[in-house]
């Protein structure tokens, strides 16, 4: 039979999670984790999610809680945190929520997790390219990254936070300076860029999206998208017009919504879906299934670029294995270079940031 405890210590053990310590005398008058009935319905992996209050964090933050696969989910921003966690920790999934607000508390948040998740920053307005975001949000990944190079270096990184080109050679640069570097470990998240490419195809086939495979490869803004039609699972061919149609509207799918939005945001819903997602499918690699493979932005040989977005196998130390881009049509050849030449730029930019 399970001890009597007063009514207001099982309240407290239950309330605990949503207000971590703050110092080291608030830690020991807390009840520990380990000892609170609230404390999760089974194993599983330990996930941050850093800018979840955002308009992307918010509902990122509601499909990790749905994941089996997660057992405790940090959610970490300047603002807004508690009533997020406050909100999201109603949810009847198995796993606990805990809220951290504010730079003092970083290093709370990143303690012992297993996966980091960063959409933190500035959404797009209309009229702004990924690269206007770049002064405020560069710094804004640094700062985390120092935070997870310090706390938890061996976390899986998906790196949201646009624009992704080149944050994630800051990224890349921060670690590299920590000591505590692993390229297996840092993944862009483009899974964005596929769902769009599968939907936008199945819309001109006449298809499930659900039953189509684009591969997207280069990178996450404009020009550097680029689908490589020509290996679309199933196999189909389109005309030269449908292949400029579906080109140009997945290379732009975020501007659509952008101006769609009329100022009000950007694609933050969408990005939910997709980062959750490749979130699922990084679980899944770490859990030790086999065959998981997705698009990413990641350190690659795949071409003379330092970075690209190509296909990889996902496992339990991350990136196990980078796929080659295979066979490319004459369009992708010439959508390839095009790409190329805009990537070198960006990824540069990133280098000298941290460099400078």
């Amino acid at each position: 039979m399970e001890p009597r405890v007063d009514p207001s210590q099982r309240i407290a053990r239950i309330a605990s999670h949503l207000h971590p310590p703050t110092s080291q005398m608030e830690e020991i008058s807390l009840l520990r984790r380990s000892d609170c009935r609230a404390k999760g319905g089974a194993p599983g992996f330990k996930v941050a999610i850093l800018g979840a209050a955002g308009g992307i964090g918010q509902p990122l933050a509601m499909l990790v809680k749905m994941n089996p696969l997660v057992s405790l989910l940090h959610l970490y921003d300047v603002v807004n945190t508690p009533g997020v966690t406050a909100d999201i920790s109603h949810m009847n999934t198995g796993a606990v929520v805990r809220g951290f607000l504010g730079q003092p508390q970083l290093e709370s948040a990143l303690a012992g997790m297993d996966l980091i998740i960063i959409p933190a920053g500035v959404p797009r307005k209309p009229g702004m390219t990924r690269d206007d975001l770049f002064n405020i949000n560069a710094g804004i990944v640094r700062t985390l990254c120092e935070g997870i190079a310090k706390c938890c270096p061996g976390a899986i990184v998906n790196l949201i936070s646009n624009p992704v080109n080149s944050t994630v050679p800051i990224a890349a640069e921060v670690f590299k300076n920590a000591g505590t570097y692993n390229p297996k470990r840092l993944l862009g998240v483009t899974t964005l860029d596929v769902a769009r490419a599968n939907t936008f195809v199945a819309e001109v086939l006449g298809l499930d999206p659900r039953e189509v495979n684009v591969p997207v490869v280069g990178g996450h803004a404009g020009v550097t998208i680029l689908p490589l039609l020509s290996q679309v699972n199933p196999p189909c061919s389109f005309t030269p017009e449908e292949i400029t149609y579906l080109t140009d509207r997945i290379q732009n799918g975020g501007t659509e919504v952008v101006e769609a939005k009329a100022g009000a945001g950007s694609a933050t819903l969408s990005m939910a879906y997709a980062a959750a997602k490749f979130a699922d499918a990084c679980l899944r690699g770490m859990r030790g299934d086999a065959g998981i493979v997705e698009c990413a932005y990641v350190a690659s040989q795949v071409t003379e670029l330092p970075f690209f977005a190509s296909k990889v196998r996902l496992g339990r130390a991350g990136i196990e294995e980078m796929l080659p881009l295979g066979p490319l049509n004459q369009f992708e050849r010439a959508g390839l270079e095009k790409a190329k030449k805009e990537l070198a730029e960006s990824i540069q930019k990133g280098i000298s940031f941290v460099k400078k």
